[in-house]
């Protein structure tokens, strides 16, 4: 998310033809439009939601596997996990939505948490090396002033508990994937805690209200 390049999906709603990710599903060709927009930014320097950056790496993973995006993903990650029934939307021309297109369970959405936990592992199989996990969860660059950036997963502290004075009873490290209409996948590893959600509130600005509402009033008001 940090390819510098001219891109604006955050500020634009999805059902606007210029919001970027509209218009790159729209275009004859959606890699080379994603290619073709200007750097007006140094790459690597500032985070910018782009899920053209995520439509790139799912054509990297196609065509270096030969395989579909979803082909591959049931292969080597959805089947391992022993996971239901699964899709993976597309746009006319057959190429799939790789930042918004995958279709599964809230109870199959868990056990992407759960492989996180293990470091990659289910009933002692290596489906993810360990040094991918790690990798993705090492914050490399800040999307805002509380929430860092590893590879495509956010990552931020999230305080709990009985305050002590002007400190939180308890700060730990979260994990985050999020989706538009308020989906969500909490990881919190000093917990050893999974939090799944799904939802379909989608173009509402308070879709992350409901949500954040569970983790913080449900779950971890329980955790003591």
């Amino acid at each position: 998310m940090t390819m510098g390049t001219d891109w604006d999906e955050s500020t634009l709603p999805y059902g606007d033809p210029r919001n970027s990710e509209t218009a790159m599903d729209d275009a004859p060709d959606r890699y080379r439009y994603i290619l073709e927009r200007p750097v007006v930014d140094r790459p690597g320097a500032h985070w910018t939601y782009c899920g053209g950056a995520t439509a790139l790496l799912a054509r990297l993973i196609a065509k270096g596997s030969g395989k579909s995006l979803h082909d591959f993903a049931r292969e080597s990650l959805f089947d391992p996990l022993g996971m239901g029934p699964t899709q993976w939307a597309a746009g006319p021309d057959g190429e799939p939505f790789a930042a918004s297109g995958a279709r599964m369970s809230v109870r199959d959405l868990s056990r992407i948490g759960t492989l996180m936990l293990s470091d990659g592992q289910l009933d002692g199989k290596q489906i993810v090396p360990a040094e991918w996990i790690m990798r993705c969860t090492t914050p490399v660059v800040s999307s805002d002033e509380l929430r860092r950036y590893g590879y495509q997963w956010f990552l931020l502290d999230v305080a709990f508990g009985r305050p002590k004075g002007w400190a939180p009873g308890r700060l730990e490290r979260m994990w985050m994937a999020q989706a538009e209409g308020g989906q969500r996948l909490f990881i919190i590893p000093a917990l050893q805690l999974v939090i799944a959600l799904t939802a379909g509130n989608y173009s509402s600005e308070d879709q992350w209200i409901p949500p954040t509402r569970v983790l913080r009033e449900i779950v971890l008001a329980s955790v003591s």
